[in-house]
């Protein structure tokens, strides 16, 4: 019979904890901030445009600028959101009824009610050009 020698509660919490936070540590999604990672600005189409507009307005306090996250949000230019993954209507829907945490270690996002259908619209299109120009295109899903 094997025998383990006998462990103190303080010593246990400690090595739990430990063990706790590095598995949280490897199973977070983690992104590089925009200005670190070289993001490329493309020219935006007008409609484009007027969602950058209005994402800088409404979206860019958590999601960050040009859509690159920040301590609050997740990036938005990120595979992720490739449309393969999330559609343009998971973002309709986002806007409409907020998200639950599923991605992201940022909590849950509160629906966005002061957002129109058409600033909706410019601002999916001002998301998806800044994706294409830096490389991330529809991927089919897979679970």
């Amino acid at each position: 019979m094997i025998r383990f020698p006998r462990l103190s509660t303080p010593i246990i919490l400690a090595v739990t904890l430990g063990a706790g936070f590095i598995l949280w540590q490897s199973f977070r999604i983690k992104h590089t901030p925009a200005s670190e990672a070289g993001l490329v600005l493309p020219r935006l189409s007008a409609q484009a445009a007027q969602g950058k507009i209005a994402f800088d307005g409404n979206c860019a306090t958590c999601h960050g600028v040009n859509a690159a996250g920040t301590g609050n949000g997740p990036p938005l230019v990120h595979n992720i959101y490739n449309p393969g993954h999330h559609a343009d209507e998971a973002f309709y829907r986002a806007a409409a009824y907020g998200v639950r945490q599923h991605h992201w270690p940022f909590g849950n996002m509160p629906p966005q009610s002061q957002m129109t259908r058409q600033q909706m619209d410019d601002i999916i299109l001002y998301v998806r050009e800044m994706q294409l120009a830096n490389g991330i295109t529809t991927q089919p899903h897979s679970m």
